[in-house]
């Protein structure tokens, strides 16, 4: 098994990068990596994702929502071609830190038999574009969280 791990801290409340995080209609506004994602946020469901690394052309792939842990933690499993030869388990874990602070742990897990040299040709670009789309959610979260938009916002 192989993973890409990255994480962030984001000066913003836990549930204010809940909500953006799992606003998918909006990431074409702000996430330069997963730059269209759609579907219902639930558990079961099947989601359009395109995905693009940078320096790569992007990916279409339909992953499906695996958990859902309200404002802590949600999980796709998705796959390219057939099950088996390239899967990943992509996971969203928030954390609290305390004083409107949270961090984003953002990370994937990946199997199947070709896995380890698809994981050489693109895992570094893959880090980068994890890092790329942590660093647009701070900035939109701290960006919101600076304009008082979201500071009722319900607990989803």
């Amino acid at each position: 098994m192989h993973k890409i791990c990255t994480d962030i801290t984001i000066e913003a409340p836990i549930n204010v990068v809940w909500e953006i995080l799992t606003n998918f209609d909006e990431y074409e506004t702000w996430n330069p990596f997963i730059t269209r994602m759609k579907g219902k946020f639930e558990l079961g469901s099947k989601l359009d994702v395109f995905m693009q690394p940078p320096g790569m052309k992007g990916t279409n792939f339909t992953p499906v929502i695996t958990k859902i842990e309200p404002v802590n933690e949600f999980r796709w499993i998705g796959n390219l071609w057939v099950r088996g030869i390239f899967d990943g388990e992509h996971v969203y874990r928030l954390e609290e830190l305390g004083n409107d602070r949270s961090r984003l742990i953002q990370c994937e897990r990946f199997r199947g038999i070709m896995a380890p040299l698809i994981l050489h040709i693109i895992g570094e670009k893959t880090r980068k574009g994890f890092e790329k789309m942590n660093n647009s959610l701070k900035r939109e979260c701290e960006k919101i969280q600076e304009q008082g938009i979201t500071q009722n916002a319900p607990l989803v």
